[in-house]
């Protein structure tokens, strides 16, 4: 329950920078007097002002600031809530907004919205329509029970129950469920994506395979082109081979032509030197005799015959010479050309046996197809660990929605408020007989009202007088402060009516209305804004407002 103690405010609205200050629980009635402008509304505002953030009568907040100081504006409501006492701080210029529970400050470092919301919903528990369908009915900007939307008229009845919880907590479920949908559809995109990576993984790694068999199968068509030409040159070898198979046969005779024809050219040589020496001495170096004419021309004659010989033997032995030296140079031009041709076989040899290393290896490839492997496999326990945590929101979600379809509007609240709705109709009847209005009044789970006469005449809100109106409003207003109680969920001790004996009532609605004020409990403390004289000894304590030099304040 909510204990109202007092409110206190300066420079708002007319009034000055004094404090004006009333006591909320001191009388279990208070009658609020005062001329047109004097400043006895202000209240409503001041209260509406410092828990709600804004005024109760349709105005800006803005002009709540007094236009004759404008600054220094401050509203201070104290109340207790259980064991623990609350001082509620709000200003204008500078602005000021803060929350005091048992002397001490809460801490400000969130925004004001989630301040502001910190306040209604874990200390008041009740948001402003409620305050002014419960603790205030105004004649000024009061809309009745009976003019609010259906969204309005469940919230209403959703804090008089104390169900709201299921409201916020169906906010949070929806939440709970975007994100679930969030987080699903990242996972199904987390999963396409990986379904994608390793789709071009396989296409890559196929890719590598085909280009390794490729590579491969032009390397064996390489190597057996390389061992086919190789095969060629060994049978060219072998067939050069044979073709100089006489080399030594040649060889061996060559040596003798030459040797035979170095001899003859020694002995010719040596015929020419003796008939050199004939020509030129006269004398014979050995015996120191003579030579006569005839003995030197006898030794010249048989030299040049010999020379002659020899000269003959020397072109029959160069006849036999040219045709062997012939053959000799064509087989070291063969034996050259084997060499070179054996030469290209061992390159080729090497060739075959890096290109067979190539085919039988290929380290470095088969190392990249198995690394390109491994990514695919990990691409596959990275997708069947998405697709867990997938299958896992999904449960949770499932969960979610069955929670969801609990706290809709049609779920366990309507289960909630069908079973109070029998109790609010026959209280709300209670209070419209006490009133001396006999009709059968009835709302239903979506909170449509059914009225119907003595005689079970259908009607509706709309087709009553203005009386039998507020007659409706204020067995609603009742009811609902009834039901609070029963509840203990917005329960307060304070009630304040605005204007509502100066209205529509008549005499005889005044008077049921103040006796149904008088059978409220010592726990409460009643307000009623008048202009009524009349009314002055029905109340157990007055207040008067004034106006003073353009400032309101408490006569």
């Amino acid at each position: 329950m909510i204990t109202f103690e007092n409110v206190k405010w300066k420079n708002f609205l007319s009034t000055g920078n004094q404090f004006t200050e009333v006591q909320l629980n001191r009388s279990k009635t208070t009658l609020i007097m005062g001329e047109n402008g004097s400043g006895k509304s202000t209240i409503l505002d001041a209260l509406c002002f410092t828990l709600f953030n804004k005024p109760f009568r349709i105005i800006k907040k803005s002009q709540l600031l007094n236009s004759i100081n404008q600054k220094n504006c401050e509203v201070e409501v104290n109340f207790v809530v259980g064991k623990s006492r609350f001082k509620i701080v709000r200003g204008m210029k500078p602005t000021r907004f803060e929350i005091y529970r048992n002397d001490e400050l809460f801490n400000q470092d969130a925004a004001a919205r989630d301040y502001q919301k910190f306040l209604e919903q874990q200390i008041l528990k009740l948001n402003y329509k409620s305050f002014t369908q419960i603790v205030v009915l105004g004649s000024a900007s009061f809309t009745p029970f009976m003019q609010l939307s259906g969204n309005a008229r469940r919230e209403i009845i959703e804090d008089l129950l104390d169900i709201k919880v299921f409201s916020t907590m169906n906010e949070v479920l929806k939440d709970k469920v975007t994100d679930s949908k969030i987080s699903i559809s990242k996972y199904d995109n987390d999963l396409e994506l990986v379904k994608s990576k390793a789709e071009v993984q396989k296409n890559y790694i196929k890719k590598l395979q085909d280009d390794k068999k490729k590579k491969n199968d032009q390397l064996e068509k390489d190597i057996k082109e390389q061992e086919l030409l190789k095969e060629c040159l060994k049978k060219v070898v072998l067939l050069e081979v044979k073709k100089i198979g006489d080399k030594d046969v040649v060889q061996t005779k060559l040596s003798k032509v030459i040797k035979l024809r170095e001899k003859l050219y020694s002995k010719k040589d040596k015929c020419e030197e003796e008939i050199k020496f004939y020509k030129d001495h006269n004398e014979c170096p050995t015996c120191e005799q003579t030579l006569n004419e005839e003995t030197k021309d006898n030794h010249i004659n048989k030299n040049n015959d010999k020379i002659n010989e020899y000269v003959k033997a020397l072109a029959e032995l160069l006849e036999q010479l040219k045709p062997l030296q012939d053959r000799f140079n064509e087989i070291i031009d063969k034996e050259k050309f084997i060499g070179e041709t054996r030469s290209e076989i061992r390159t080729l040899e090497n060739v075959i046996d890096r290109l067979r290393g190539e085919v039988k290896g290929e380290a470095v490839d088969d190392v990249d197809v198995e690394k390109e492997r491994q990514k695919l496999k990990n691409l596959g326990k990275e997708g069947i660990s998405i697709s867990k945590e997938r299958d896992t929101v999904i449960g949770d979600k499932y969960y979610l929605d069955v929670a969801s379809i609990l706290l809709k509007d049609t779920g366990i609240k309507t289960k909630i408020v069908r079973q109070y709705l029998p109790v609010m109709n026959r209280i709300i009847n209670k209070y419209l007989q006490a009133m001396d209005f006999f009709v059968s009044f009835e709302i239903n789970e979506s909170f449509v009202e059914t009225i119907k006469s003595r005689h079970r005449d259908d009607f509706s809100y709309s087709s009553f007088s203005e009386g039998e109106k507020q007659r409706i409003d204020l067995a609603l207003m009742m009811a609902w402060r009834t039901i609070a109680k029963m509840k203990n969920s917005t329960n307060t001790n304070l009630l304040i009516l605005d204007e509502v004996f100066d209205s529509s009532l008549d005499t005889s609605g005044t008077e049921l209305l103040h006796q149904i004020l008088g059978t409220l409990d010592n726990n409460s403390n009643t307000f009623v804004i008048s202009h009524r004289d009349a009314l002055f000894d029905k109340f157990r304590s007055v207040i008067k407002f004034a106006k003073h030099n353009n400032f309101s304040g408490i006569n």
